[in-house]
């Protein structure tokens, strides 16, 4: 019954993670597309009123007219009933830490820790992991701080954030295992997009707002800061997204130079975002779309396949696999095998998924799972824990294409 409700948490926090994550991604588009595709306005009437940039756009049916005021409007008070947009990324913070707790920081023996990469006890990994998430974002934060205001301010953050980034993803490749390390890279950038939020854009825009209605000259530094780490926060976003997805891909995070793997798949989302924000912009000043960088983008993705395209099988190799194939599959010795190598998680006392596979009957009720995780997928077990071998896995593929036979 634990399990079972265990899964039930999983569930309702993984869908309420993607349902606000979509609101803030959505939000976050919308306002940088809005503030790169502004023209200046024509009508005097809106100059008067202190209108900066307006765009008209036309959606279901309708059209909008969308004003931006870079202080405040002149022709009335500013109002009280102001939206502020917050909600969207706390929500998708709160809701994905919980998703990470209940994954990845309850099982760190078997989520965080693979031993082949770091013996560790799964206390230090825990540790680690929160360590990752809280140092990321002091350091992130410094640059920003201490250099974001300086001559080439953006240039220098930029490259220096970038710098921090790859080697946060080889240190994390180090410590965890692939699939968490990769996890705990997209969360850690996360982590300082919603922090942005938190701790710069919000309290920025309320100390405007006060000063405005107070009367007072606000201090442009906070429109600033705030333009910054907005900025950040849509070149972060694909990478987030590109790491957070990679956990479902083995073939992602499971080889040798798997942090530069991760790298290189950032890379390119945040390549192919920039062409996107440069392309609204572009728009507006009657220039061409920039699709180079998406260019760019696109081949670091079909190189990163090629290089890590497993090889062509040897003529040895092709026939030591066709004398496997040839061998029986039945299902004593594939009972021997998931006693081995997976009824240590799936028993009678402990069933990891809710699948228990000590018995011919379960055995047969999951054939198709085991099948897909073991053979196809080679997700399981869990960071091959229990060292399950390629034939072994090839047993268990054999044996389920002939009808998964219990007798």
């Amino acid at each position: 019954m634990d399990a079972y409700l265990l899964d039930w948490v999983n569930l309702l926090l993984r869908w309420s993670h993607v349902i606000t994550a979509i609101a803030w991604i959505g939000s976050s588009f919308y306002f940088v597309l809005l503030d790169n595709s502004l023209a200046k306005p024509e009508h005097e009437d809106l100059k008067a009123k202190g209108v900066d940039g307006e765009m008209w756009a036309v959606h279901g049916g309708g059209f909008y007219h969308a004003n931006k005021y870079m202080v405040a409007p002149r022709w009335r008070p500013l109002p009280e009933n102001l939206h502020w947009s917050y909600w969207e990324s706390y929500s998708t913070w709160l809701t994905g830490f919980a998703l990470f707790t209940v994954l990845y920081l309850f099982n760190a023996g078997s989520f965080l820790v693979d031993k082949s990469v770091h013996d560790w006890s799964a206390g230090a990994a825990i540790a680690a992991a929160l360590g990752f998430l809280v140092a990321f974002w002091f350091v992130y934060d410094a640059i920003c701080r201490t250099l974001g205001q300086r001559r080439n301010g953006d240039l220098v953050v930029g490259a220096l954030v970038f710098v921090f980034v790859v080697f946060a993803s080889w240190l994390a490749c180090q410590l965890f295992a692939g699939r968490a390390a990769f996890l705990m890279v997209g969360a850690m950038l996360a982590t300082a997009m919603s922090a942005n939020v938190f701790f710069w854009i919000i309290p920025g825009q309320r100390k405007v707002v006060a000063q405005l209605r107070a009367c007072e000259t606000p201090d442009p530094i906070h429109g600033q800061r705030g333009k910054q780490r907005s900025v950040h926060n849509t070149y972060f976003t694909l990478p987030v997204i590109v790491a957070m997805l990679s956990n479902h891909y083995g073939w992602l995070y499971q080889g040798k130079h798997n942090w530069l793997v991760l790298v290189l798949l950032m890379l390119a989302g945040a390549l192919i975002r920039h062409s996107f924000v440069a392309r609204h912009k572009a728009h507006v000043q009657g220039r061409r779309t920039p699709w180079e960088h998406a260019v760019v983008g696109t081949l670091v993705l079909a190189g990163l396949a090629f290089w890590i395209a497993p090889p062509p099988p040897s003529a040895a190799q092709v026939a030591a696999a066709q004398a496997v194939a040839a061998q029986p599959a039945g299902y004593a010795e594939v009972r021997a095998v998931v006693d081995q190598r997976c009824v240590l998680c799936h028993n009678a006392t402990l069933q990891q998924k809710n699948v228990a596979l000590h018995t011919a009957e379960l055995l047969k009720q999951h054939a198709q799972q085991v099948y897909q995780q073991a053979a196809v997928l080679k997700l399981m077990p869990l960071n091959n824990a229990t060292q399950i071998t390629d034939a072994e896995r090839a047993l268990i593929k054999r044996w389920f294409e002939t009808g998964a036979p219990v007798n």
